[in-house]
């Protein structure tokens, strides 16, 4: 018998019993769409994470105070050190004092020789809960940061309006200042700010310049549009004192020496503090090794979701065997006949193989237009993205549970013997 005998036989098959095969290509359809819809949320979610880490800045090294090794005094307003007891060490053997950093510090960074892979470094003081005010109106900014010039591209950071305060403004200790979107819509609401003075704890500083909006912080609890950023030397003459450093921000020549400019940060700061062993009095926060461990949980994330959406797809598959059952049972009669005038065996089998195997493919087919058609909407504040590789998956996935599933009614159907069959009632 031919194949597109065989193949006219089980369409015919299939459109004797619409409403059932309809239900079992759902079951197909969903699994599938659920598989390309789930595998694309968490890819979607891997995106966004990766792309709010790389706004931080993939080259960008974050060096920080830290009690934790060294006996030390904790940071005044502005400080940037951990928490720990003043004075304390945690390791044994004599206390030595612990070194704050400093603007030396960070200037000793920025070293052709002993540092090439730096390309900057930026002094960082904060001085937190800064009241600001503007004609009667006021605002309690949440950080107040004294920089560098550099620290905005260090941090991917940029002006959707006004210009950047210089180096010679730091030297000068000029009193200019960029504002965040937040800042400057609770101050002056729909007034241009720039060339605008503000009272900052009675200290007018001038606005020469917007901060590009960028939302909420990675950790999800702080507006990172609630800042103000002005020179460094201008915040501890007013608002610190010219103590140690929150941190330097650095900025390594590119993201692949990242590692490298990390030892070179390590090694001069352990020559300028004097440390010998392997306790420091500071910690350097490299960001793409954050990066990466983020991207590899996301992976095991999304690795979840797809396991969790192919089990609707395995539960399609029992479907499809327990339709094709029912089928080889209510035709009985007719496998009987068929055999009985000469119809092989291959035929048979062939059959219904094809059925369940159009089934699968026909909901594979619409699983795969409905998880397309669902990734252009928004689920769970997440854009999906999807992933080209799950989409041929799931859909050859539905083919060989076609195949697979429908092969023990088949097998079934094509060894009941003629006599047998043709008695069944």
């Amino acid at each position: 018998m031919r194949f597109y005998e065989v193949l006219r036989f089980a369409l015919r098959g299939l459109s004797a019993n619409k409403l059932r095969s309809s239900l079992t290509t759902l079951g197909i359809l969903i699994g599938v769409a659920s598989v390309i819809l789930l595998v694309a949320v968490g890819n979607g979610s891997s995106l966004q994470i990766a792309d709010s880490i790389s706004s931080l800045g993939a080259g960008t090294l974050t060096v920080s105070s830290s009690t934790s090794g060294r006996g030390g005094d904790g940071g005044g307003r502005g400080g940037g050190g951990f928490p720990g007891a003043p004075g304390q060490s945690t390791e044994s053997g004599p206390r030595t004092q612990a070194k704050k950093l400093t603007i030396e510090d960070a200037q000793a960074l920025v070293d052709p020789k002993n540092a090439p892979n730096v390309e900057s470094a930026s002094p960082v003081v904060n001085a937190s809960s800064v009241t600001t005010t503007y004609e009667g109106t006021s605002h309690a900014i949440s950080q107040f940061v004294g920089t560098y010039p550099g620290y905005l591209k260090a941090t991917s950071k940029s002006l959707s309006s006004g210009s950047l305060f210089t180096r010679q403004d730091v030297d000068a200790a000029k009193k200019v200042v960029l504002l965040g979107k937040t800042v400057a819509e609770e101050l002056f609401g729909r007034v241009d700010p720039l060339d605008k003075k503000i009272n900052v704890d009675g200290v007018f500083f001038t606005v020469v310049g917007m901060l590009t909006e960028a939302g909420s912080s990675s950790s999800g609890f702080q507006d990172a549009d609630d800042v103000a950023i002005a020179p460094i030397t201008a915040v501890q003459g007013t608002l610190t004192s010219y103590g140690s450093l929150s941190q330097i921000v650095v900025q390594a020549r590119s993201a692949d020496v990242v590692d490298a400019a990390q030892s070179e940060i390590t090694s001069i700061l352990n020559q300028r503090h004097g440390i010998t062993g392997s306790t420091t009095d500071f910690t350097v926060y490299n960001q793409a090794t954050v990066q990466l461990a983020v991207a590899d949980s996301n992976k095991t994330f999304t690795v979840l979701l797809g396991a969790v959406a192919a089990i609707s797809l395995l539960v399609g598959g029992i479907g499809v065997t327990n339709i094709m059952l029912v089928t080889v049972t209510e035709r009985t009669r007719e496998i009987g006949i068929r055999k009985a005038i000469g119809a092989p065996k291959s035929a048979i089998l062939g059959q219904f193989v094809i059925e369940a195997t159009i089934l699968s493919l026909l909901g594979g087919i619409l699983g795969v237009a409905v998880g397309i058609a669902g990734s252009r909407f928004e689920i769970v504040g997440v854009e999906p993205v999807i992933v080209p590789s799950s989409v041929f998956l799931a859909l050859g996935v539905s083919v060989v549970i076609g195949l697979f599933f429908g092969s023990y009614p088949a097998n079934r159907a094509a060894n009941l013997r003629p006599i047998e069959a043709l008695r069944h009632e």
